[in-house]
């Protein structure tokens, strides 16, 4: 490029980017290139080693044969077949290898599906064992069998032969005349020599038969030896499994049993937390630092949990150490929490209701006390015939009637605080009833304070005995100035014909 030309800068970068971008591409493609022929390669393989298997099932099929001939020429026929077979796996064993050494290139090579090569090649491998063991023990009852058809036909051979020269030898024909006396001691002689080699034929089967019994008790001998062996082992495998269950078993118990005995103390710590002094604040703070507490036990209960699958993953069904399951304890301990938290929300609605409401500390603590008195199950609810029986001890006037018999006043009692009729009244629907009866006093308190205020002159805190008589009848005034004690001022002294309606307002409704 002449340095005339136009804008020589600007061309000479724009040809090195495309020239730069040409080679990234160049790049990028013949990377995939390798990577294409990398996958090829892998499936290949795969498909090679796809091919094999179906062969070796096939073989396996062949070699897994029950049947080792019926007779002496059904045996050397199949054992020619098995030959053949031999041969055929012999002559096989070159593509094997090739599969084999394909795939161990392959993995060492890093390439991608590395695990997978290495897992279908031990497969591989372990098939081709297997077809070779059963190959070999096939051709061993071959050998066996012919062994045996051969046996069979020479003792039928020595059998035949012999009922034929019975035949012979207990005829009554003894001759009589010379010439066929003659010709019987001849016939007689040949039968003595072919006698004797025939006694040489029986001796051989007889010894084969000996042999052939021998080896089968040898046979059956060490068959019996090594089930022996095999049995041990298994015992021993029993045994060293059963003492991991039991130690499994001994593990679970103890967590169990220990996890158990800290439900109940904790429940009873809560079910005390009722009775306690002190004031509702200090009682919520430590129902939370035990709610709390329960809550971190959620880790001692999953670690119970685990022991008790790997107990179902062993087949654990029985555990003499312990009377517990992960489901009675993890439903206990759900409960336990249910608890906590239905505690504290009562608390936190008591202080509610205080601080509101202007109910009483001591009415809120004879609200619960009362409750956990005839909650005698400790289930955090009452039924209906406990929930009235409370209400009686604290001094509702409820009619005693028969049972069947229609209660109007107690059934809408429970219109409030059971209107589904579950036949329960929880805790936190007792204290909400409670509180909901104690606020109406108080309000009607205060609206008869207002009325006494509204009497005295100036909204003074005490009203005299003339303002009494003045707007209320004479047996009301006479029924408050009998009830009423004197009003006090602020330095102790009494004011004359001034009586005190806060005090008795308020005494008149907490009585």
């Amino acid at each position: 490029m002449t340095s005339s030309a136009f804008d020589t800068s600007q061309v000479k970068d724009k040809r090195e980017t495309i020239n730069g971008r040409f080679q990234r591409i160049k790049s990028m493609a013949a990377a995939r290139r390798a990577k294409l022929n990398e996958s090829h390669r892998l499936h290949q393989f795969f498909r090679d080693m796809d091919d094999e298997e179906s062969w070796i099932k096939e073989k396996k099929l062949l070699v897994s044969s029950e049947d080792y001939g019926r007779d002496l020429t059904g045996v050397q026929n199949l054992r020619k077949k098995h030959k053949r077979l031999e041969a055929e796996l012999a002559a096989h064993e070159p593509a094997i290898q090739g599969v084999l050494d394909t795939g161990k290139k392959l993995s060492d090579d890093n390439t991608i599906g590395k695990e997978e090569i290495q897992q279908r090649l031990a497969q591989f491998v372990d098939h081709w064992k297997e077809l070779k063991q059963l190959a070999a023990a096939r051709g061993q009852r071959l050998e066996e069998s012919l062994e045996y058809q051969q046996f069979v036909a020479n003792v039928e051979e020595e059998e035949a032969w012999i009922n034929e020269k019975m035949t012979l030898v207990a005829s009554e024909d003894y001759g009589d005349t010379l010439a066929a006396i003659q010709g019987l001691l001849k016939k007689h002689e040949a039968f003595e020599t072919d006698f004797t080699v025939h006694k040489d034929r029986v001796n051989d089967v007889c010894a084969n038969g000996e042999d052939l019994i021998k080896k089968a008790l040898e046979e059956t001998w060490r068959n019996l030896q090594k089930i022996i062996k095999e049995r041990e082992l298994e015992l021993q495998k029993e045994q060293r499994r059963q003492e991991e269950n039991d130690k499994l078993r001994q593990e679970f118990a103890q967590h169990a049993n220990a996890f158990h005995q800290w439900i109940q103390e904790t429940r009873y710590s809560l079910s005390c937390m009722v009775e306690e002094s002190g004031t509702l604040e200090s009682q919520l703070e430590a129902t939370k630092r035990k709610h709390q507490e329960i809550r971190a036990m959620r880790s001692q209960l999953k670690k119970i949990e685990d022991l008790g699958a790997a107990m179902e993953e062993a087949l654990i069904l029985d555990n003499k150490y312990t009377e517990h399951s992960t489901v009675g304890l993890a439903q206990q301990w759900d409960q336990l929490d249910q608890l906590g938290m239905r505690m504290q929300h009562n608390l936190e609605q008591q202080i509610q209701a205080r601080n509101t409401t202007g109910v009483t500390e001591e009415a809120l603590k004879e609200f619960s006390m009362m409750f956990k008195h005839f909650d005698k199950d400790k289930s955090g609810r009452l039924n209906h015939q406990e929930f009235k029986s409370c209400l009686r001890s604290l001094g509702y006037d409820l009619p005693m009637v028969e049972e069947g018999e229609p209660d109007p006043e107690f059934e809408s009692i429970l219109d409030t605080v059971d209107p589904n009729r579950d036949g329960h009244v929880s805790l936190q629907e007792y204290m909400a009833f409670m509180i909901s009866r104690e606020t109406e006093n108080v309000k009607s308190s205060e609206e008869i304070e207002s009325a006494f205020r509204a009497l005295s002159s100036e909204g003074k805190p005490y009203v005299t005995k003339e303002e009494l008589y003045q707007n209320l009848t004479r047996e009301q005034a006479d029924y408050c100035i009998s009830h009423m004690k004197p009003y006090m001022d602020g330095k102790g002294r009494e004011l004359p014909s001034a009586y005190d309606y806060i005090e008795f307002t308020r005494s008149l409704f907490v009585n």
